[in-house]
């Protein structure tokens, strides 16, 4: 009860409640004076008016008149007209509005006047002296008395529920999605996959969904490629280790060079594969972004590892440098690598929304099917793990983590025609 007081929902919902009382206390006060006291002090001296005249007609008229006014007063106004004690000593009856009647009639007949009422009886009388005459006057309240706009309360009344209705709908859409949200957090929190937001709604939480989704996903993939960086490592370095292990065993009765380069070669086996977990590692955190100038980046990197480059017109985008340049090398070492020994090029396409780097090898591609595949840590065509027919399995992996870390795209496609295969970096400027 406390975490449901305590909620968002609660809350909202408590807020708008009371702005919508208040606003309903509000309008009905003006609802109140601005139509039902003028409507009633209007009614109210138009009876005062009615029941002044009458006692003043009654008072002109010959006496033997006087008895047929009575009666058709009576029958027509529901007013009663006599100079007979009817026992009118109590207190009127209560009723809507009283105190605008007993007002107009007292401002009518030059005093106070105080309705009286017969015991058992509904109807309320007045004493009017005039002409000589001690008049007493009765009227039924229910007749004469403004009732409330019963119509203009019961618009105010269902307008407040619908407001409030309407306002508890709106929150519960709102707030419905961000609990959501927050228990599929608690889940990526738990290290759990929880099932995907429904991606509708409002365009914001529609929004908000899709990229938790996306953001879910990530978490995921990074802590599957953890589960696996941790595989890789114990099972990539099991092999050197063992292996020098061996060696230094074998030293204790004879020393051999053969058998010392072979260890210092397993050393440096080892520092190659622990250099390339690190390198993956990094990748999760991006790089400042500052001016980088491609075609003289490349244009180094064209030299420093020997494939073609064609030299393209000046093209400066923001970015990091040196995750653009072990993006660049990586894809130039898996093209020579796998690349059969046929020429890599490397090419800069630079547009005015896009800059497009490709690194075209003319070797065997890779089948469709895999070329998602590849960019998995430690996914290798080869189904050897040996250094020798291969890296570490963790090239592309690096680049796409680093692309996607600093908002780039990598793509892999065959190159149907001139055949091989095309790495993509793409770029926004």
């Amino acid at each position: 009860m406390r975490a449901l007081a305590g909620s968002l929902f609660a809350r909202t919902a408590l807020t708008l409640a009371v702005a919508f009382v208040v606003f309903q206390a509000a309008a009905s006060w003006v609802v109140y004076r601005t139509l039902v006291m003028p409507v009633a002090e209007r009614s109210a001296d138009d009876l005062a008016g009615l029941i002044v005249l009458s006692a003043q007609t009654w008072v002109e008229l010959p006496p033997e008149t006087r008895t047929a006014f009575e009666t058709e007063l009576a029958r027509r106004h529901g007013l009663r007209l006599t100079t007979v004690n009817v026992g009118a000593t109590a207190d009127a009856p209560g009723f809507a509005f009283r105190s605008q009647i007993e007002a107009a009639l007292s401002r009518r007949v030059g005093a106070r006047v105080t309705l009286r009422g017969v015991p058992g009886n509904e109807a309320a009388w007045l004493d009017i002296p005039l002409g000589g005459h001690a008049l007493r006057v009765g009227f039924y309240p229910d007749r004469y008395a403004v009732k409330p706009p019963l119509a203009a309360v019961a618009v105010i009344v269902l307008g407040a529920l619908l407001s409030l209705l309407t306002a508890l709908l709106l929150v519960r859409r709102i707030t419905v999605p961000l609990a959501r949200a927050a228990q599929a957090a608690r889940q990526v929190g738990a290290g759990q996959l929880p099932e995907p937001l429904p991606e509708t709604g409002p365009a914001e939480l529609a929004e908000l969904a899709r990229r938790f989704n996306t953001m879910a996903g990530e978490v995921r993939n990074l802590l599957d490629n953890r589960t696996t960086l941790l595989g890789g490592i114990s099972h990539d370095l099991r092999t050197p280790m063992t292996r020098l292990q061996l060696n230094l065993e074998m030293l204790r009765d004879k020393p051999d060079a053969a058998r010392i380069d072979r260890a210092v070669a397993d050393l440096a086996d080892m520092n190659k594969l622990i250099t390339g977990y690190l390198e993956l590692a990094r990748t999760t955190q991006a790089e400042p972004a500052q001016p980088v100038d491609l075609v003289a980046l490349l244009r180094t990197i064209a030299l420093e590892t020997g494939v073609q480059w064609t030299d393209a017109a000046p093209c400066i985008v923001h970015g990091g440098p040196l995750a653009l340049r072990q993006i660049v090398t990586n894809l130039i070492q898996n093209a020579q690598r796998y690349g059969a020994g046929s020429p890599v090029e490397l090419a800069l396409d630079c547009a005015d929304s896009w800059v497009h780097i490709r690194v075209r090898d003319s070797g065997p591609g890779i089948p469709e099917a895999q070329l998602e595949k590849v960019f998995r840590p430690f996914y290798r065509l080869e189904t050897s793990r040996a250094q020798a027919t291969g890296g570490t399995g963790l090239g592309l992996a690096i680049v796409r983590q680093l692309a996607e870390t600093h908002g780039w795209k990598i793509g892999l496609k065959n190159r149907p025609h001139e055949g091989g295969l095309e790495a993509v970096l793409t770029m926004r400027r």
